[in-house]
């Protein structure tokens, strides 16, 4: 298939670009910036990036040169993975600039896509929006970004179904791996090879914590299932479920022991409840079924920790 994803320079867009590509698809991968404006870790992405995808310099989704690129590539399928996300932990998160980003020009470009073979499209869903996963009732947005997730979400099933393109919803939970903007998990590495012991402040919330490399092989597989598939699908892939003071835990467990430093951990007496206590996914992957290896996944964390100085 040949396939345009938008979000690739963002972590699990990179993940899901390379999957893609591993399994024989021609990926297209818009960007928003030109070449020189990525840097940091998100630059490292980009670089290879290029090496598995065919990359389209300062083309932001629903702008005129998009459109046309989309109109015109014959592309079978329209990943969606970006989103308006700048200052997405903020209360004052600007949830009608994320709608009107993440929506532009969605009917137009639907239709010209579908009158050049488009078989189907996915949306990348989280498990921070309202009424997605399983958990504390009710099943409220997490944020105001949360909430533009989903309204994003009702907005494309709408224009989707209105206009007959196949649409898949994929939810994401929390993924972790190789790559990843240098937060929580980062600074716990950095803690511990200063021989600190890290804190974990939020340890009683549940959780869904999935290396991200099961989960683009799932991505993989949900989009070929899309292609051309049912009016609509949706998938909650689900991983590590339990709370985040038991997997500060399992990864502690596992990363210490494969970089041989002493990985201690203090559960900080949970006061802030603002959260959800439990929200998660409800669709166990069973990665053998994709020939992935849970230690290797681990193996190759450790390996870029030790690569990186997480800085």
């Amino acid at each position: 298939m040949k396939v345009l994803l938008t979000g690739a320079s963002s972590f699990t867009g990179y993940w899901f670009a390379r999957e893609l590509a591993a399994v024989g698809h021609v990926v297209v991968a818009p960007l928003r910036a030109v070449r020189d404006s990525y840097s940091g870790v998100r630059g490292e992405r980009v670089q290879r990036l290029a090496e598995i995808a065919e990359i389209k310099w300062a083309c932001p989704f629903g702008e005129g040169d998009f459109v046309a690129l989309a109109a015109k590539g014959g592309f079978d399928l329209l990943c969606h993975h970006a989103a308006r996300v700048t200052n997405y932990r903020s209360p004052d998160f600007d949830i009608y600039a994320a709608l009107f980003e993440n929506t532009k020009s969605l009917p137009t470009l639907l239709r010209a896509m579908r009158e050049n073979g488009l078989k189907g499209m996915i949306l990348t869903g989280s498990v921070f929006e309202a009424e997605e996963g399983a958990g504390s009732l009710p099943l409220r947005a997490f944020s105001p970004y949360g909430v533009s997730k989903g309204i994003t979400a009702s907005l494309v099933r709408y224009w989707c179904r209105e206009l007959g393109v196949p649409l898949g919803k994929f939810v994401i939970p929390h993924p972790f791996g190789p790559y990843e903007e240098p937060r929580f998990y980062a600074h716990l590495v950095k803690e511990w090879r200063s021989g600190k012991v890290a804190g974990v402040r939020s340890p009683r919330y549940v959780r869904d914590n999935i290396h991200v490399s099961l989960l683009a092989k799932t991505y993989a597989s949900f989009a070929k299932a899309t292609a051309g598939g049912s009016e609509f699908a949706r998938l909650n892939p689900s991983g590590y479920v339990e709370t985040q003071g038991a997997f500060t835990y399992r990864f502690s467990q596992e990363i210490g022991r494969r970089l041989g430093i002493e990985c201690k951990i203090d559960l900080v007496e949970q006061t802030d409840f603002s959260e959800p206590l439990v929200r998660i996914n409800t669709e166990p992957v069973d990665g053998a079924r994709f020939g992935w290896s849970e230690a290797q996944a681990w193996d190759e964390l450790a390996a870029y920790y030790q690569e990186h100085s997480l800085s």
